[in-house]
């Protein structure tokens, strides 16, 4: 029982590891070429069986050969002892760029009073909200944000909507919040911010198109005025529970209902 266990975690930290690389397609392509062996010998297709066992004899050394620098750097980690250490690694290589590509677009945006609305989903799914937008699957940059939210372009009025580490869509429509108690200065880009995180648990990022002003919010709580200082420790703190030192924003207990500025 104890080597079965070995085997299904060290498969998990492999998976792991090649997650998010090109290995993950190749995976896939094996997985139905054995697959299809597999039919083909059920129902008897020589011909096919045959041509596809070749592919599978061969085809292992040829995935030697055409990772073999992947392969050499996998067996330096183990002999580095950092193999199972890289995954965590890379995650947070990855949490950093994240962070610094919003960062660097929230600034920027903010300098030249350029309005954006970005939602960061959590648990709580964010598809209805996805399908009302344009859909993009893109990678997260500072460039490409900027770019979306450029005035008079396409996408640029509604929110942006981020999920699993990707941009969803963009021009993405967002209930607005109908509390009572938001004040009278705040447009519609905060309404709307109010509005998601009253009925999903998402982060949503605001850039004041009057003021450059930036804020988030989160579970019904709006806060403001951020220097982006601030704002790179909240989001953290928000996005990947990092811990925050002290309180950097004002805050709004605001409590209420559903749309968009």
């Amino acid at each position: 029982m104890a080597d079965v266990l070995i085997v299904w975690y060290v498969i998990y930290m492999i998976l792991k590891l090649i997650h998010g690389t090109k290995a993950v397609q190749l995976l896939k392509g094996i997985f139905i070429i054995i697959i299809a062996r597999i039919i083909t010998v059920y129902l008897e297709l020589n011909t096919i069986g045959w041509l596809l066992k070749q592919v599978i004899d061969y085809g292992f050394l040829a995935i030697i050969i055409i990772f073999q620098p992947e392969i050499r750097r996998a067996l330096e980690q183990i002999g580095r002892g950092k193999f199972f250490q890289r995954t965590s690694g890379q995650e947070e290589e990855e949490r950093t760029r994240l962070l610094e590509a919003m960062k660097k677009s929230v600034s920027y945006m903010a300098k030249r009073r350029i309005g954006a609305l970005i939602s960061i989903e959590r648990e709580t799914g964010l598809n209805e909200y996805i399908e009302t937008g344009i859909p993009m699957n893109a990678h997260i940059s500072s460039e490409l944000l900027i770019n979306i939210f450029i005035p008079n372009t396409p996408l640029h009025d509604g929110a942006v909507i981020i999920q699993e580490g990707k941009i969803a869509a963009a021009a993405g429509y967002l209930p607005l919040s109908e509390s009572a108690f938001i004040s009278k200065e705040l447009g519609t880009r905060h309404r709307a911010a109010l509005g998601l995180s009253e009925v999903t648990d998402a982060i949503t990022i605001i850039v004041s198109e009057e003021t450059g002003a930036i804020s988030i919010a989160d579970a019904g709580n709006l806060y403001r005025n951020l220097t982006i200082e601030e704002f790179e420790t909240q989001l953290r703190k928000l996005w990947f529970g990092a811990s925050v030192t002290a309180e950097s924003a004002s805050k709004w207990s605001l409590r209420g209902k559903r749309n968009g500025q």
